[in-house]
């Protein structure tokens, strides 16, 4: 069920659509889509607020899973895709570049215990060099194959 603003018999402008599955869309809307701002509640208790293009999440979002992690950066064609920081529910997060959701490019990993890991990312795993510095300053090598 929609509920919102109309042109040509499409839905334009503000609205709130009501999935049937129970998922609910409050935002703008474009040519009968999703296209501008928005927030949208998953049945499942996630909520994604942030910029959509042609009924999917483009631009900048913030989306916060059922576990407590919560994501906050760029989105291309419904995935995180470009700079982005990833907050885990453990205190830890990553602060750097994704690609189809992974972590993909370069990157650093902050933890709860003052360490901080950087280097690069393919297919969501650590490659190549990384660096630790750890809290009480020391600093690592590390290499992944």
């Amino acid at each position: 069920m929609y509920d919102g603003d109309w042109k040509n018999n499409l839905r334009e402008g503000k609205g709130i659509l009501y999935y049937k599955d129970g998922d609910i869309y409050i935002g703008d809307y474009r040519n009968d889509k999703r296209e501008g701002k928005g927030v949208m509640y998953y049945k499942s208790g996630e909520i994604y607020v942030g910029d959509y293009k042609n009924h999917k999440r483009e631009g900048k979002g913030i989306y916060h899973y059922n576990d407590g992690d919560r994501y906050e950066g760029d989105y291309k064609n419904h995935n995180r895709e470009g700079k982005g920081i990833y907050y885990y529910n453990n205190g830890n997060r990553y602060e750097g570049e994704w690609k189809d959701n992974k972590r993909e490019g370069k990157g650093i990993m902050y933890y709860t215990n003052g360490d901080r890991k950087m280097g690069d990312y393919l297919n969501d795993k650590p490659i190549g060099m990384h660096v630790i510095l750890h809290s009480d300053e020391e600093i690592t090598i590390k290499n992944y194959s």
